[in-house]
């Protein structure tokens, strides 16, 4: 069995909040408890975070929605290229996370 992290950061790369799920779990269906309660301006996130129902509720809350695309999606969304750039500081917290699983099983 395996097990899925999904983290939400703020505009650092620091995290905000986290959600444990099971590995055979879509990704997009943790995302409302993991956003509730929390202000933002805009979401980053890769193509593993494409629904529709994420995209109307950022929509309703007056985020900007900067999510890449599944290929096969019927109607494109668009997205500022120059914000979805930053999503390597997402990136970044989990190759932090890695590390950090090194150390422990090294000890």
């Amino acid at each position: 069995m395996t097990t899925k992290i999904l983290a939400l950061t703020d505009a650092l790369g620091n995290l905000v909040r986290f959600r444990l799920m099971p590995g055979q779990r879509h990704d997009s269906v943790e995302v409302p408890p993991l956003i509730d309660g929390i202000a933002f301006d805009g979401l980053i996130a890769d193509k593993a975070f494409d629904s529709n129902a994420l995209v109307a509720e950022l929509n309703d809350r007056g985020a900007s929605v900067v999510i890449s695309q599944h290929p096969g999606r019927a109607l494109k969304l668009k997205i500022d290229t120059d914000i979805y750039t930053w999503r390597h500081l997402i990136e970044n917290f989990f190759c932090k996370l890695k590390e950090f699983k090194r150390i422990v099983s090294e000890v």
